[in-house]
């Protein structure tokens, strides 16, 4: 069996990696470089740091076109100027030039002069047709090059001439950082970097936050990472400096970069005055993001376990406000905002909706087009607009909204959503069916607990408001009128209910700053109020979800957080029960249902097909996703039934799955899986694998009565370890019973039967019952039929070996080029091993070989495209290379990549296809084997490589594989000396 590697690589091979790469480059090997950090980037694929040090090395080796590609990918999702640094030298040495003008534009105008990019803005002026290039530093001192001899450039500052001196460079006007723009030209046209951004140039970013020792925080100024920020502490023992110290702050991924420093600091609790407000400020007096700090807390009020309060909330029914105002505060993203304004609008167009109103808080956006659009939204009546002059957060702008509310109801709404027609109508709905009811909330692809179809996997809105209509309709017909009590409420949309919001009060700016929290702390308010909170599960509202606050989200989170726990203590527990609890998941799954089954409708196919699998990766998983695509391609819906702990969870098993995931406990939901099955067409069933179901998927069988085809990719039917791998570490050569009981009883069962004839008599009953046995070899038939008298298996190939054509003719069928970032070759025979070298797939083979090479000074080594059981052991012998896990798309170019002279299939079980195989085959390598299963098999049907005796001394298969190699090399690659 071919698993994947466990999700977590363990750090420390990915940093022997980098270090590796950075010694290789120290020692004048970019090329060995470049292979090594491919290497730690594939260990370490979600690691931005790890890639940002990938793409310094594909430069330093002089593949400038391919580091400029990977640091552009790095900073689509957050820009730094060590990045763009990078990028601007990238591209110039790539020659691509107005894409490098574009690039230093961006860094001179929001970063600053950098001594390191003079050289590359001199080039990009001379091939672009740039008249001059400028930058200022962060001091105010502006820089200048590449114009005519003696000319000086003409600086502007909002729109008044400043003095020029020659030279180069020239003090800016002392009051330069408050002017509204800066423009430097020369013969009227603006240089490269002529128009400074003065508030990136200044900027100095942070955040701060509380914990049981003090104060802390970070802060750097982006334009000059390098340089300690000013920052001033004011509480109630006055003003004073606050000491920083480069450092990390937790997080691999800091807004200096990925892996790079900030300036942090600490201030003791006892250091600080102990009431009042703390703040940290920049020496203009403006507050880092989480400042000021409330030092004096109210009283704490436990709300978990203990009982909610009681005594405030009604005992009846209200009746319904006369009217209800929907609140969207706003800042920036102008697409977003009015995409979400509009659907609001157009949702609310009916009559019913006369006494709903929508007000704008506009909290001092820095879009002056985003004002603009707001003006005219409300010149034409459409909605109300408040705007405050500077930005306060989100807390300020909903209590702005909040001051004349009197008797109405209120909906708070994020300014990244989108609604559809009937949201509020649900909402309104589940706040007045229950006399107690405080506020409301609706599920949605991105909202923590209220999380539609899976709370621990927030999803991207994909679809847009096409979509969420989709949805909305589907739980209103799922779940509608219906409600589930939640702990507290989610302020991306949030209903709250007249007398409550009377009862509890509006929101405390005081406590919660910018924002964050500030709705839980009004729901546990309202919650010893004797108020509940309920979720509208009819509801569905889209949201983008995280935008706010960019690098310093995470640590406003932190701070409110803290605080909210200190108010409040048990919110935390209070929390964790609900979602240990997950009394919403009813609700998810009526609604994923809906959408399975009106998604089987609109997709008018036939008949669906069940596929049983494992869920655990590998050439079981390939070999399914395969047959999910033929079953579509005949007109029928494939349906994947993986394992889970609890039971089973399905799948859509096209290639492009378009339905969420659902769960099912058994025996629990097993009538509930049977209905959805039957609904959806369900004709038949294809058994790929039972291991995980421990005979559940049987017993779904068994209610199902469908018929079924039955696959064999291993051995799990007959041997409890799998793979017919015994105490030896190889081919156990199939004792009787009594044998495997005894290897069963040293190795256990990864099967899960420990009792080997029961195994194999419930595997016979279930063959018997099968349409058909399908096997990928005649070899697999064979050894079937030895256990399985009455079976007989029809051959089905999992690929086609086109047995009549040459090794090379195979190769050329598909035009793959070679990837790069593999070690050069170096003058030995190169083998190269494809796929997850574990115990069965021959590591200890691998590893005695590396050694044996070592020990003799062969001329050989290997190259292991892909993972292994123990990495560090084979990369010691300095004889092998693993490159790291691949996804299976790159397969084909990293092998060929390699500039192999032969493969090799070291498995010390009779596999029963091995795609890797063919891998090697479509590489152009010959393939050498040992002498069992279908791999040797298809070695000899083919004649694309050679069969070695299982057991066969490593020293003399080093010697084969030498010779081997020798042999039939491509005079094209390097001699094997």
């Amino acid at each position: 069996m071919n698993r994947q590697p466990p999700d977590g690589v363990p750090e420390q091979e990915v940093s022997n990696a980098m270090r590796q790469a950075w010694r290789q480059m120290a020692a004048g090997q970019p090329a060995q470089a470049v292979a090594w950090m491919a290497r730690a980037a594939r260990m370490a694929a979600g690691d931005r740091a790890v890639r940002f040090a990938q793409a310094a090395v594909l430069l330093g080796a002089g593949q400038a076109p391919e580091a400029a590609q990977a640091v552009e990918r790095l900073m689509a999702g957050q820009e730094f100027r060590a990045g763009l640094k990078l990028l601007v030298l990238a591209l110039c040495a790539a020659g691509a030039w107005h894409r490098a003008a574009a690039a230093l534009e961006r860094f001179f105008t929001r970063y600053g002069f950098d001594p390191a990019l003079c050289r590359a803005a001199a080039l990009v002026c001379q091939h672009t047709g740039q008249i001059g290039w400028c930058a200022p530093d962060p001091d105010g001192v502006l820089h200048w090059g590449g114009l005519p001899a003696r000319a000086l450039p003409e600086i502007l500052l909002d729109g008044q001439p400043c003095p020029t001196q020659p030279g180069g460079s020239t003090p800016l006007p002392a009051h330069w950082r408050h002017g509204r723009e800066i423009m430097v030209r020369h013969a009227g046209t603006v240089l490269l970097g002529g128009r400074p951004d003065r508030a990136a140039l200044c900027a100095t970013l942070g955040a701060i936050w509380p914990d049981d020792r003090g104060l802390a925080g970070w802060a750097f100024m982006p334009a000059r990472p390098d340089h300690r920020p000013e920052l001033y502490l004011m509480d109630g023992r006055g003003r004073r400096p606050v000491m920083l110290r480069q450092g990390k702050v937790g997080r691999q991924d800091s807004a200096a970069g990925p892996g790079l420093p900030v300036w942090t600091f600490h201030v003791p609790w006892q250091a600080m005055a102990a009431g009042g407000n703390v703040r940290v400020v920049r020496p203009d007096g403006q507050d880092l993001p989480g400042s000021p700090l409330p030092v004096g807390l109210p009283a704490a009020c436990t709300v978990f376990p203990a009982m909610r309060g009681r005594g405030m909330a009604p005992v009846r029914v209200p009746p319904p406000a006369p009217r209800c105002r929907v609140v969207i505060p706003v800042y920036a993203d102008r697409a977003g905002t009015l995409a979400c304004i509009d659907s609001v609008l157009a949702s609310l167009a009916t009559p019913a909706h006369a006494t709903t109103e929508i007000m704008v808080v506009d909290d001092a956006t820095p879009d002056p087009d985003l004002a603009r659009a707001l003006d005219a939204l409300a010149g034409q009546g459409r909605i109300m607009l408040r705007r405050h002059a500077s930005n306060q957060g989100y807390p300020a702008a909903v209590c702005t909204a909040l001051a004349d509310v009197q008797g109405h109801d209120v909906v708070l709404l994020n300014s990244d959503t989108l609604v559809a027609p009937g949201w509020l109508e649900e909402m309104r709905l589940v706040a007045y069916a229950r006399a107690d009811t405080g506020t409301v909330s609706p599920l949605s692809n991105d909202a923590t607990i209220l999380t539609w179809p899976d709370p621990a996997h927030p999803a991207p809105l994909a679809g847009g408001l096409a979509a969420v209509r989709r949805l909305m309709e589907a739980a209103r017909r799922a779940n509608g009128g219906r409600d589930v009590e939640i702990p507290t409420a989610h302020g991306f949309c949030m209903f709250i209910r007249h007398d409550c919001l009377r009862q509890t009060g509006s929101f405390r700016p005081e406590l919660f700053g910018r924002g964050y929290g500030e709705e839980n702390d009004f729901c546990m308010r309202a919650r010893l109020g004797g108020w509940r909170h309920r979720a509208a599960v009819g509801a569905f509202v889209g949201h983008a979800g995280g935008v706010s606050f960019a690098s310093a989200r995470a640590d406003l989170l932190r701070r409110n957080l803290w605080i909210l726990n200190r108010l409040f203590p048990g919110y935390d527990a209070l929390v964790a029960a609900h979602i240990r609890a997950d009394p919403l998941r009813a609700a998810r799954r009526r609604l994923s249902v809906l959408v399975w089954c009106r998604g089987a409708v609109a997709a008018g196919l036939g008949a669906a097909v069940l596929l049983v699998s494992h869920g655990e990766g590998g050439g079981v998983a390939r070999v399914v996703r395969a047959r999910g695509g033929d079953c579509l391609a005949a007109g029928q819906l494939p349906v994947v039934l993986d394992p889970t702990p609890e039971g089973f969870v399905l799948r859509d098993g096209r290639p492009v799955a378009r339905w969420p995931e659902l769960h099912f406990a058994w025996p629990a939901d097993g009538q509930a899986l049977v209905a959805l099955l039957r609904a959806l067409g369900v004709a038949r069933v294809e058994i790929h694998h039972h291991l995980g179901h421990n005979g559940r998927a049987r017993a779904l069988g068994r209610l199902l009565a469908l018929p079924y085809d039955y696959y064999v990719h291993d051995y799990a039917g007959l041997c409890p370890r799998v793979t017919l791998v015994g105490p030896a570490g190889r081919y156990c050569g199939e004792p009787d019973a009594a044998g495997c009981a005894a290897c069963v009883s040293v190795l256990g069962s990864v099967a899960g039967e420990r009792d080997v004839m029961r195994l194999r008599r419930d595997t016979a009953r279930e063959l018997a019952g099968a349409r058909r046995v399908i096997v990928p070899s005649a070899e697999v038939a064979l050894r079937l039929g030895r256990y399985f008298a009455h079976v007989t298996p029809h051959v089905q190939a999992l690929e086609e070996d086109c047995p009549a054509q040459s090794l090379p003719q195979f190769a050329a069928r598909d035009a793959t080029p070679p990837a790069t970032g593999l070690p050069p070759r170096n003058g030995r025979c190169r083998v190269v091993i494809v796929g997850g070298i574990g115990l069965e797939k021959g590591h200890a083979i691998v590893l005695a070989a590396a050694m044996d090479a070592r020990a003799r000074d062969l001329p050989l080594e290997f190259v292991v495209v892909g993972h292994t059981a123990d990495d560090a052991a084979l990369l010691a012998t300095q004889r092998v290379f693993v490159t790291g896990h691949y996804d299976e798309a790159d397969g084909l170019a990293l092998v060929r990549g390699c500039a192999g002279d032969v493969g090799f299939m070291p498995a010390l079980w009779p596999e029963t296809w091995c795609f890797t195989l063919t891998l090697l085959w479509r590489a152009g390598l010959r393939a050498v084997a040992f002498d069992i299963g279908t791999v040797a098999q298809r070695i000899r049907a083919t004649g694309r490589g050679a069969c070695v005796p299982l057991g066969l001394p490593v020293h003399q298969l080093n010697t084969f594989l030498l010779s081997y190699a020798r042999a039939g090399r491509d005079v094209a690659r390097p001699a094997c000396s």
